[in-house]
């Protein structure tokens, strides 16, 4: 056993504690009435970087939520990685649907972490990742140092689109200037089976508003004469996609790249077991686009899906009301080629079109990201791949994500280096729903981990030399 993992099992029971006492923080972005327990966490994460060991520990405002900065520059020589991730979280609700508090962190068994894991909310998604690199960090100083310049950027409003990231990153250009970014926001296929994400689709997020008559009306004396805008959304909504799962907005799928057949059985290698799928999700049938496989539907496929609908009386017993507004939020994945900002443009041309006189329509775009995909033929990759084969003790899968993080396209844009996706959740984590949890065994491993690619990629850039 190395010095480092001798040290990080002889504090695990402490790094425990730390990462439950950031947990207790209820950072969400979304909600006005958290900005204080947002900023309460921002300066959790300033007391921690310092006492780390991290130098030049700042907090750094911005128009939302404020970005915490830290860094340990040994040797200008040397490269230099910059740890992307954040530290607000999804709001919790809904919070009657949760087992436990939301922020008052349980560790309990599952079949799938019979070790333990953390239930709360952001125990995934992103604080219990982000303090593995911290933790990762401290066992690297406490152990002979790091082996290459490292600098930390963790954000506040990750969950609400990142809006003020790439202004502070374009302002801040020398201060974060990297060889590569590394991230921890991402999921493995398996506890036994490490991968490393190569790709994320994109997203275009937006919220629409369909408006009838000028005041709710007597369902009695008013239904079947005029539009009821909570129908009217419904069947627009049912018209965005046909009978084979296919949206139907016109061009949507213009820039979308097919892959080729040999790309796709490389992707349907990866270990699946749709049974077991089904059987964790409660249900009798997967859904989606004909003529692709649930992998490639949840990874290499472009989406549209209602978020939340809602409108009219929704209160306790019947109140027989023809509702003046109806109201839906809509996302859609992106896969790469297809940009956020012309897919928002063409979603919005077509939601007014289809709509029918009897009611007004407002489109208002929310927020967007762009899809990416990480090269596997990089020093950058190559030192990922050799670090998750030490630590799990088998060579990681290369997988296409199904999520959004928008902020690597940005990073690649603003910076010219790409982003290396090392997380270590599951898909089973919850995350973004009520009883999310991370496992103690993957908290544990991403901290053996990280030092592992500190070291493989310091190896290897030097060789590049």
């Amino acid at each position: 056993m190395s010095t480092i993992n001798k040290y990080i099992k002889q504090n695990k029971d402490r790094f425990l504690d730390e990462l439950l006492s950031f947990l207790k923080i209820p950072s969400v972005s979304a909600d006005p009435s958290f900005a204080k327990d947002v900023k309460k966490a921002a300066a959790f994460l300033e007391k921690q970087m310092k006492k780390v060991g991290l130098q030049k520990v700042k907090i750094y405002p911005t128009k939302g939520h404020p970005i915490v900065y830290g860094e340990k520059i040994i040797d200008k020589h040397l490269p230099t990685i910059l740890v992307y991730g954040h530290y607000d979280v999804q709001p919790a609700d809904p919070i009657e649907l949760w087992d436990s508090g939301p922020f008052e962190p349980v560790i309990k068994k599952t079949k799938i972490h019979p070790k333990g894991a953390i239930f709360a909310r952001g125990a995934c998604d992103d604080k219990g990742q982000v303090y593995m690199h911290l933790k990762a960090f401290e066992a690297m100083m406490e152990n002979g140092g790091v082996p290459c310049n490292v600098k930390f950027m963790i954000e506040g409003e990750e969950e609400v689109g990142s809006e003020h990231l790439e202004a502070f990153c374009k302002k801040n250009k020398k201060l974060l200037a990297a060889d590569v970014v590394l991230i921890s926001d991402t999921s493995i296929i398996a506890n036994d089976i490490p991968s490393v994400t190569v790709g994320l689709r994109g997203l275009s997020y937006i919220e629409v508003e369909v408006t009838g008559p000028n005041k709710d009306l007597h369902s009695g004396v008013y239904g079947g004469a005029v539009a009821n805008p909570i129908n009217i959304l419904c069947e627009m909504i049912a018209s965005l996609k046909d009978e084979n799962g296919h949206i139907t907005i016109p061009k949507f799928y213009k820039d979308v790249v097919e892959l080729s057949d040999t790309e796709r059985k490389l992707i349907n290698k990866a270990p699946f077991n749709l049974k077991n799928y089904k059987s964790g999700l409660g249900i009798k049938d997967v859904d989606g686009e004909k003529g692709y496989s649930t992998i490639e539907r949840a990874s290499t496929r472009p989406t549209l899906d209602v978020n939340g609908i809602w409108g009219g009386y929704i209160g306790e017993g019947a109140k027989t009301v023809l509702p003046s507004k109806a109201y839906a939020k809509i996302s859609m994945r992106l896969v790469p080629n297809q940009n956020h900002e012309k897919i928002t443009k063409l979603f919005k041309s077509h939601f007014e079109k289809i709509a029918p006189k009897s009611v007004k329509v407002k489109v208002t775009p929310h927020h967007g990201g762009t899809p990416a995909v990480t090269p596997t033929d990089t020093v950058e990759y190559k030192a990922a791949h050799m670090a998750m084969k030490k630590a799990f003790g088998k060579a990681p899968i290369p997988v296409r994500g199904g999520g959004s993080i928008p902020i690597v396209a940005m990073f690649e844009d603003v910076f010219g280096i790409k982003s290396v996706l090392m997380g270590f959740g599951l898909n089973s984590d919850d995350i973004h729903s009520p009883n999310e949890h991370y496992g103690l065994f993957n908290y544990y491993k991403g901290i053996e981990t990280i030092p592992l690619y500190y070291k493989y990629y310091s190896e290897l850039k030097s060789k590049e030399k």
